[in-house]
């Protein structure tokens, strides 16, 4: 792999500080990681825009166990600031993408069909997916105009197809908030910051029996941030060799516009009742804490990135990073007809997000299970492999951006050989802020900064874990059923691109 287009800036207050705070025996507190890129249009007042909510998608087909879907990956022109077109890339056209609503045990097959001038590639992000299927970033699909535009540097080690590829998802797993999104080698920050990512819904009879809210009072809230141009394009600082992004932005990319599923800072009208949100922070590389401007409501924890808990958590606030699914309630009752509660991130001096409006009194016949699932929490095993990962800033001097245990990323090298069906223990390992996300399987926070007490996010099966500047992480993990390779790397998108990816081998 060529490592010449990676240009590394060293960013200034970063490890070093880090490391004298865990000197100190300090918690290290999360914090955004990323630089500023400041809109040129002119913003909207907030709260004027309702909440939109993504589209179901449709099969096409289906039989006893198959359900089958195709999706158009195509340019469109979106009104997303009042009054501007915004050109995105989307899948069907759409920001967010359609969504999956699917049931567990019944297999999706997706036929992607790639109508832009770049190379994409699609991972179900939480999918316990074949290899062949689980978005291998060169395993791409090239534009069906045979065009391979973007600066794309082509490389060996994929498995390319031409103008579309099959995607096939047993969905065999939990009830859970998954999501799909583009992972294409070097260049899955600029591609999801464009469009390309969409929500993936597993449902099972275990969570359908639970009396939670259903219906219009179940609502996906994808969050990600942007910035516009005057003409209200998309800023994006790819580096002018069109390779990865400008030395600038290497510690990720922060916009100053909040979209909620798609719309900037909206509004939304809710009954006095209680609602189940799904929230996902599709950021680039903001952290949201959020919380609301006025008291009583908290959100009530069901499920994380792998599904239902086994009991509900109250959180005041929620802290999320980049990647990472909070499955919550809500509960509106003790609000009164013509009242407002905004969402708002206390990372960022209360920056807004969303408002609710409180529109009228409603019956409610829901409630919150004091015991929401039968998967028990997994004991921590002993005489099980455990193996190391250091996420780390690469050297100035071999122009390495970022790398995990020592080195960038290189689809012709296998970090690990991982045995099916056995429990295993990683460690993760940072320098700076990193949501670090493995594939194919959920794991198990087991001890953060040494303490088995564990942080309130970290509870239940997750696929993404947030890790604070120099701070140690165990989890356990156990993969099964599928053989092949696949990643383990950081969801900071761009601190993937800039080669913070290892991939490891089943067997």
């Amino acid at each position: 792999m060529t490592m010449s287009r990676r240009g590394f800036l060293a960013v200034a207050g970063g490890t070093g500080a880090a490391l004298s705070l865990a000197g100190c025996g300090q918690e290290a507190q999360p914090a955004q990681s990323g630089e500023l890129l400041r809109s040129k249009a002119k913003l909207p007042a907030p709260f004027q825009v309702p909440l939109p909510i993504p589209p179901a998608k449709k099969p096409l087909r289906s039989d006893a166990k198959t359900d089958y879907y195709q999706v158009v990956q195509r340019k469109a022109s979106v009104e997303i600031l009042p009054g501007l077109k915004t050109g995105i890339i989307g899948y069907d056209g759409l920001l967010p993408g359609p969504t999956f609503d699917v049931h567990s045990g019944r297999t999706s097959v997706i036929e992607q069909v790639n109508q832009l001038d770049v190379p994409t590639v699609v991972h179900l992000h939480g999918g316990h997916t074949p290899a062949p299927s689980d978005g291998w970033p060169l395993d791409m699909i090239m534009p069906a105009n045979g065009e391979h535009g973007g600066g794309h540097h082509m490389m060996g080690g994929g498995n390319m197809t031409m103008g579309k590829r099959t995607y096939t998802y047993p969905n065999a797993q939990r009830a859970a908030t998954l999501w799909y999104h583009d992972h294409t080698m070097d260049y899955t920050a600029p591609r999801v910051y464009h469009g390309l990512f969409g929500l993936h819904i597993i449902r099972d009879a275990e969570e359908e029996n639970l009396p939670l809210p259903k219906g219009d009072r179940e609502i996906p809230l994808v969050i990600a941030d942007r910035a516009f141009d005057e003409d209200g394009s998309f800023l994006y600082p790819l580096a002018k060799d069109g390779h990865g992004v400008e030395q600038k932005y290497m510690e990720g990319v922060i916009g100053d516009v909040t979209l909620v599923n798609g719309a900037p800072w909206p509004v939304h009208e809710v009954d006095a009742v209680r609602y189940r949100f799904r929230i996902l922070n599709a950021a680039n590389a903001r952290r949201y804490e959020l919380g609301f401007d006025k008291g009583p409501a908290k959100f009530v924890q069901i499920g994380s990135d792998g599904g239902l808990l086994d009991k509900p958590v109250e959180h005041t606030t929620l802290v999320i990073a980049p990647a990472e699914r909070f499955d919550v309630i809500v509960d509106f009752s003790q609000y009164r007809p013509g009242d407002e509660v905004t969402v708002v991130n206390k990372l960022d001096g209360n920056a807004n997000v969303l408002r609710f409006r409180i529109a009228r009194k409603a019956a409610d016949d829901t409630s919150i299970p004091a015991t929401l699932s039968s998967y028990a929490v997994t004991p921590r095993p002993t005489g099980v492999v455990r193996r190391e990962w250091r996420f780390r800033r690469g050297d100035a001097g071999d122009h390495r951006g970022w790398t995990i245990n020592g080195k960038a990323f290189d689809p012709q090298v296998m970090q690990a050989q991982v045995k099916l069906d056995q429990y295993e223990i990683w460690t993760f390992v940072t320098d700076v802020h990193h949501p670090v996300h493995v594939h194919l399987a959920p794991f198990q926070v087991l001890s953060r900064g040494g303490k088995s007490k564990l942080s309130e996010y970290d509870h239940g099966w997750k696929d993404t874990v947030d890790i604070r500047p120099a701070e140690v992480v165990e989890v356990l993990v156990r993969f099964s059923a599928h053989r092949g390779k696949y990643l383990i790397h950081c969801h900071n998108l761009e601190h993937e691109d800039m080669a913070m990816m290892a991939g490891f081998e089943t067997i």
